[in-house]
């Protein structure tokens, strides 16, 4: 059987969520879209759903262009305690990813293999650098034609999950990337690489430039108070482009916590690792080697945020300076 056969022999009901992470990337909405249009063709329906928001522009123009519709999970008034799940790019039990009322019974994912016991069906495939790479591996492996707009979401996923194939690229990846490249609308991916900042944006780079710190490898940015989540990782990425920089942290107050966007391409080092480490008896964290998250909760004064980011910036020097 393939897998696809698999995750269809595992679904009671005739239709399904596919849940992403919290405030989804384009990796994570580009699979749930390929695989909702692999379920519908096998008379499963399905409704991608997700928690917090898409606050990115060419995430938010991939959406519109390609006609991804998707639930807010406040909205998904027909859940409860029977409804089947499938969450895609990201795990159970992760920081970034809220438990929803329904049943996760499938697992889908591209991160650290985490505990799989409680899923009917899993798919989780470490060295992969993008979830879109895996669901466009399903449509070959079952010799399923693959719609225009699929192939485009996929293939923009892939693109911006690993860099332009330079961060984290398995051979699956570039496989994948050289038959959707044929396939999918170059127009399309023009359009949405062409709106990736607006006007407010800009202000993030000031706070980056102006509130970077750099101690040998390691550049640390306090980007301030309620910055966006697609922000986040593109000042990450901003930081990684400095020479003497092969570890960035920048992080965010919010409502309830702090969030930590990782970056790494010290040879010998985690990110995901590191940050896990870094916010243990604090928070969670996870992710890849290269790119990784984390959240530390309940803080609720500017002297306990003050306190927390320090805690973390020091565990952090600890672990990730080299030089």
């Amino acid at each position: 059987m393939t897998k696809l056969e698999e995750l269809i022999g595992v679904i009671k009901g005739n239709s399904v969520y596919i849940q992403t992470h919290n405030y989804p990337d384009q990796d994570a909405l580009a699979a749930a879209y390929g695989l909702k249009y692999l379920l519908e063709i096998n008379e499963i329906g399905a409704d991608i759903c997700y928690k917090g928001q898409v606050d990115k522009l060419n995430t938010v123009a991939m959406m519109e262009t390609l006609d991804i519709e998707t639930v807010y999970i406040d909205d998904a008034e027909q859940m409860d305690e029977t409804s089947e799940i499938i969450i895609v790019d990201g795990q159970k039990g992760n920081s970034n990813l809220d438990d929803f009322i329904g049943d996760e019974i499938a697992c889908i994912d591209h991160h650290k293999l985490q505990e799989t016991d409680m899923y009917r069906f899993w798919d989780i495939r470490s060295d992969v650098g993008a979830c879109s790479s895996i669901i466009a591996s399903y449509y070959i492996e079952n010799n399923i034609d693959m719609p225009i707009s699929v192939a485009t979401a996929l293939l923009y996923g892939i693109k911006m999950d690993t860099d332009n194939l330079s961060r984290g690229v398995s051979d699956l990846d570039i496989d994948m990337f050289y038959y959707l490249f044929k396939r999918a609308s170059k127009e399309a991916i023009r359009k949405f690489e062409g709106c990736s900042l607006q006007m407010e944006d800009l202000q993030a780079y000031v706070a980056a430039i102006k509130n970077l710190r750099v101690f040998g490898n390691v550049g640390f940015v306090n980007i301030g108070d309620n910055c966006a989540e697609a922000i986040l990782g593109t000042m990450s990425d901003f930081v990684m482009s400095l020479e003497e920089v092969t570890f960035a942290v920048v992080y965010s107050r919010r409502a309830g916590g702090i969030k930590f966007s990782v970056r790494n391409e010290e040879p010998g080092l985690d990110g995901a690792i590191i940050i896990k480490e870094a916010l243990k008896g604090l928070g969670g964290g996870g992710g890849h080697a290269t790119m990784a998250a984390g959240f530390a909760p309940n803080i609720d004064s500017d002297a306990e945020a003050l306190n927390v980011a320090r805690k973390v910036e020091e565990r952090i020097l600890k672990l990730a300076k080299v030089r």
